[in-house]
Order: structure tokens, then sequence, then C-alpha cells
């Protein structure tokens, strides 16, 4: 199987920047009270290496999912990665989440980001 490691460099990138417009402007404020993070502890985190990861991790599933999704126009592509995201990864982080108890509101703003991850994932692996 060929990958296209141009669009999975692109999208990891994109979607490495969705993650710092989700978790920044906006729901950044509400994910940190469900999380009980303050603004100081993120100041004393390793935040190189919490980035560094972070990005490889994107690297990583947006290689694997373009192995699954194969060559596909943009929307075909888009939808797959919406159905991935939150059928696949968001409905296992709520499985998690009941189990341990975790608020209703940390589900859905972090499987929000994880549908939308895929979906970006999907039209860009389909633009190329």
């Amino acid at each position: 199987m060929d990958i296209n490691w141009i669009a999975v460099l692109v999208a990891a990138v994109s979607a490495f920047v969705l993650g710092g417009i989700w978790y920044g402007p906006i729901f950044g404020k509400t994910w940190m009270g469900l999380v009980g993070v303050t603004e100081e502890s993120m100041k004393e985190a390793n935040m190189g290496k919490i980035y560094g990861t972070a990005f490889l991790l994107n690297l990583v599933a947006v290689a694997a999912f373009a192995m699954f999704l194969g060559d596909v126009d943009p929307a075909t592509g888009a939808m797959y990665g919406f159905v991935a995201g939150l059928g696949w990864v968001a409905t296992s982080f709520g499985i998690s989440y009941l189990f341990e108890g975790r608020p209703l509101g940390l589900w859905l703003v972090n499987g929000g980001y994880h549908t939308l991850q895929f979906t970006l994932f999907g039209l860009i692996l389909g633009l190329f």
C-alpha cells in the first residue's frame, strides 16, 4: 500500500493546529476545569515533551488511518474520518469515561476534538 507521506505530514500538522485552537481559545478553560489543570500547573509542565509527543502521535494516527482509507476523494475521506473519529475514537473514550466516572462535558470536548481531527485527516488525505 502506498502512503502519501506529504499528505500524512500536512494532516498531522493541521490536526496539531486544530488541537491548539480547540484546547486553547475554544474549550481551553472548560477542559482545564474538567480535568483539574490550572494555568500554573501548565506553566510547570514540560511543554516541549508534550507538544513533541502529541505531534508524533498525530503522525502515527494519520499514517494508520491512511492505510485503512486508501485512495478516496476529499468528501469520502472526510465522511470516513468523521465516522472513524465519532464511531471508533469518541465511543472508545466514552466507554472508558463511563467506568472512570469522568464528566460528560470532558467526553464532549475530547470526543469532539478527535471527531474533527479524523474528519480533517480524511479530508486532507482525500485532497492528496
